[in-house]
């Protein structure tokens, strides 16, 4: 609609007005710019200066602001502004008398608000403070209500929800998110992420649940259903390099670079088993067999793959074979057989519990980064440094084909490449491999922003997904302004320490006329995996854990529609009582919300007949659906159970068919009973006896 170019550099801060007619602006030149969204003549838009320090808020005020401040006798402020040393003006705008008369004959579409008049400054306030402190006014009168200290590091992001009760804190240095309930100062949610890169991940066998290791020498467990971490185990003294499940689900076993690998319990939340080799080394990688007894960790510097027994703890094998550092260790599924890949470019088979040592060596040309098997167990593939992945027959030690990927996952310029992105691809290689259940699919990941999926049988790939968009990673762009070259490297990584910005930082504090480069990440994959239902995939990247699904709720399927089926046709069938065409309607349409609507709306004495005569065809949707309404902490628990038990009643068999697809939304019901009879169980615990008291007085 229209450009803006005033500011001298960068724009950190804008809002809109209430009839959203005029935009404000905060500039990194300490200056606060008013445009008028449509186009006026003779208008000149207004510098408002005095900040001593760059703005990173500015605030239109709102009605009941400016009546509060006109009923305690106080200048009226339209606009606040708050700069990053912690001042905050306020500034009133007053009508000139030419601009009144000139406001009536103009267009009633073009506000002139603020228009022939004038700004003013009319009040300061400084709440400067030291460490991670927040700090609540009340406005207009700029008066203190209540003070917070989160903490040592500084909070980059702050935002009320429409009630004003709750307030939610966000930290960039800790990846840390508070919400708290300023009133009775109580926190309602913190979560905190990791505050490096995430190195590995990895899927509980029932895909509910994510362990992810990383730089920041933490092991975290997450929530598939909501995406919140629920532990955190903080034993490592060093990078986590490799994360996984034990195959039952009761513990998970990390490897780092500190020389250990430690086995946490996630019934006690506590690291109840830590192995070490018999001289120093660092862990690059682990695995777990499939009985769950036996772990395996492949080191970087000795490059020896250790075996010991999860139960005692003790050091039963060390396999020496390889000449490089063990990236990967896998075992194949259901068997004995372990694939260790190396920088030595071979990946090696061994036979761990009939202590045969090396079995086959699997030879390439590069160095090998990563390794997967097929669920067969009879296949694996491989990636190498050249960027391509070899699909071997374990079983004869051959291979069937080679993917030559580099052109596929070659994608965004990096600073610092001399050559374009679509002339370069070197450095270009996928560092984590992962089947589908089926083995169909093939799922990799690696330097660049591209995520593939290749089809198996046809040795195509069939798509990929870009991680991120951010023009702030490096790699994401495809076209870079060569104007920021410089001899000594990229102008953006380099910073002048004796400029006025960098005087109170501590890591400016080096020998004089040094230069300082900063880091950036880079848009990359570390690792890979895919959940056991089949249904969702995981990747961890420099943005966090990115999870891709197949949420087939709000699928719409043209196909069996009908002009009278329509959102209205459900509601008019509800009308009349005809509550199975009304689900079906519903159904057909996909509509995840309109279902939840008929199922709540059944009467109880209804549900026999309609869930008799109920196609195959909805009963995914529907479980589905139930299991949302679970998940949404509704009250009408004994409703959706009654549901429920009609369904598994008298469509067992349709159930046991696609219970791929109706298995996560089963333990998520599950799971939500099971938190409904803690619940309920404790707080009849507590109230035991203002129980049996209500009992007794009957």
């Amino acid at each position: 609609h229209r450009t803006y170019g005033h500011c001298h550099t960068d724009i950190v801060s804008l809002d809109w007005s209430d009839d959203s007619c005029w935009l404000v602006a905060g500039s990194k030149d300490l200056t606060v710019r008013v445009w008028s969204l449509h186009s006026i003549d003779t208008y000149l838009p207004p510098t408002l200066t005095g900040h001593k320090e760059s703005p990173i808020g500015v605030y239109f005020t709102t009605k009941n602001i400016r009546e509060s401040a006109e009923l305690l006798g106080k200048n009226v402020p339209h606009l606040y502004t708050l700069s990053k040393d912690g001042a905050l003006f306020a500034w009133h705008y007053a009508k000139d008398k030419v601009g009144d008369e000139d406001t009536d004959k103009d267009d009633a579409e073009q506000s002139r608000t603020y228009f022939g008049g004038h700004w003013s400054l009319v009040d300061k306030y400084y709440f400067n403070q030291r460490g991670s402190k927040m700090t609540a006014l009340q406005l207009p009168d700029l008066t203190t209500v209540h003070t917070l200290s989160i903490g040592h590091d500084p909070i980059d992001s702050m935002c009320f929800n429409d009630s004003g009760e709750w307030v939610v804190v966000g930290s960039a240095n800790l990846g840390q998110m508070l919400v708290w309930e300023w009133r009775s100062e109580t926190y309602v949610l913190k979560q905190q992420g990791h505050a490096y890169d995430i190195t590995s991940l990895d899927f509980s066998q029932d895909g509910s649940m994510i362990v992810t290791g990383s730089t920041d020498a933490k092991v975290k467990l997450w929530t598939v259903a909501n995406g919140f971490c629920f532990v955190t185990f903080s034993d490592h003294a060093a990078p986590v390099t490799a994360t996984s499940f034990v195959p039952s689900g009761h513990a998970v076993v990390s490897a780092s670079l500190d020389g250990t690998v430690r086995a946490f319990d996630l019934i006690r939340y506590r690291n109840f088993r830590t192995l070490t080799s018999p001289k120093p080394v660092q862990f690059t990688s682990v695995g777990v067999d499939p009985s769950g007894d036996i772990i395996v960790a492949g080191s970087k510097d000795t490059f020896e793959i250790f075996v010991w027994s999860l139960k005692t703890g003790k050091l039963l094998d060390i396999l020496a074979a390889h000449e490089g550092p063990v990236v990967m260790t896998k075992f194949a599924p259901g068997s004995s057989i372990l694939a260790s890949a190396s920088w030595d470019a071979t990946v090696r088979t061994w036979d761990v519990f009939n202590s045969k040592g090396n079995v086959d060596v699997l030879q390439h040309n590069h160095d090998v980064l990563a390794v997967a098997w097929h669920p067969d167990g009879k296949h694996l593939a491989s990636s190498t440094l050249d960027g391509q992945i070899y699909y071997w027959n374990a079983v004869d030690a051959d291979i069937e084909f080679v993917i030559h990927g580099r052109r596929d996952i070659a994608g965004g310029r990096s600073k610092y490449d001399r050559r374009a992105a679509g002339n370069s691809s070197s450095g270009r290689a996928f560092t984590s491999l992962a089947f589908s259940a089926d083995g169909s699919f093939l799922l990799a990941g690696g330097s660049s922003k591209y995520v593939c999926v290749y089809d198996v049988r046809e040795q195509v790939m069939l798509r990929r997904f870009q991680i991120s968009h951010n023009k702030a990673l490096d790699g994401v762009l495809d076209q870079l302004n060569s104007k920021y070259m410089t001899d000594a490297g990229p102008l953006t990584d380099i910073r002048d320490v004796n400029s006025d910005d960098d005087e109170d930082d501590e890591t400016a504090r080096r020998l004089p006329g040094d230069v300082l480069y900063q880091s950036q990440g880079s848009a990359t994959t570390r690792c890979v995996s895919l959940s056991p239902t089949g249904r969702t995939w995981a990747a961890a990247t420099p943005g966090g854990v990115l999870l891709y699904g197949l949420d087939s709720t709000m699928t719409f399927d043209p196909t069996d529609l009908a002009e009278d089926i329509t959102p209205a046709a459900v509601l008019q069938s509800m009308n009349v009582g005809a509550y199975l065409r009304a689900l079906l309607i519903a159904v057909r349409l996909g509509d995840g919300d309109l279902i939840q609507q008929v199922l709540l709306c059944t009467p109880p004495t209804m549900l026999p007949s309609v869930v008799a005569t109920l196609p195959s065809s909805a009963i995914v949707p529907i479980i589905q659906s139930l299991g949302d309404i679970m998940n949404s902490g509704t009250p009408h628990i004994e409703h959706v159970i009654a549901w429920l038990q009609q369904v598994c009643t008298r469509h067992a068999l349709v159930l046991q068919d696609m219970s791929h697809q109706v298995g996560p939304a089963l333990r998520g019901i599950h799971k939500a009973l099971n938190q409904v009879r803690d619940d309920v169980g404790g707080l009849c615990e507590s109230n035991i006896y203002s129980l049996r008291y209500l009992i007794s007085s009957k």
